[in-house]
């Protein structure tokens, strides 16, 4: 038996929604006063990991992220709101989806700066793949969520079959 199969109840969406505040420091920042890209992309995947770590109730390695779109530039002094959850969990993986707002607390404004979607495994202390509960979609948008987790699953696997024919048609094979 499994360690963590008794662990297994389906869990709702609630259960695992995290939410992370960072403020932008000068040290955060290009040479124009803009957030680095990657400092975002490492706040997106530690609030993904939160959430995930939520759901699973146990290590969680993250296994892909996919592109992101930087709509609105984030500056010095603003705070950036990362909201995430799991969307849907599949037998060890699991799809978490990360909100990203950016407040400037002076003029009490807020705008969404991304969104990103993340696969997290869970895993033991020996990194050993564990099985993770399902997930109960409790709202509207948790249910097209949960929907577009298995869409955006079958398509990241057909762009993975896609690259596999590529790289052995062009090593000849």
């Amino acid at each position: 038996m499994n360690a963590n199969e008794g662990n297994l109840r389906p869990r709702p969406v609630s259960e695992s929604k995290s939410e992370m505040i960072e403020l932008v420091l000068p040290n955060d920042t290009n040479p124009l006063g803009a957030l680095l890209g990657g400092r975002l992309m490492h706040w997106i995947d530690l609030a993904g990991a939160l959430a995930a770590h939520r759901h699973s109730h146990s290590y969680a390695v993250t296994a892909s992220m996919d592109h992101i779109d930087f709509l609105v530039p984030v500056h010095v002094g603003d705070m950036v709101i990362l909201q995430s959850a799991v969307n849907r969990a599949f037998h060890t993986s699991m799809e978490v989806g990360v909100k990203v707002l950016v407040e400037n607390y002076i003029s009490s404004s807020r705008q969404k700066v991304a969104t990103a979607y993340l696969t997290f495994v869970a895993v033991d202390r020996h990194g050993r793949r564990l099985q993770v509960a399902p997930v109960i979609p409790e709202t509207e948008e948790d249910k097209l969520r949960y929907d577009g987790a298995l869409r955006r699953r079958e398509a990241s696997k057909a762009e993975r079959e896609r690259r596999t024919i590529d790289r052995g048609a062009r090593e000849g094979g």
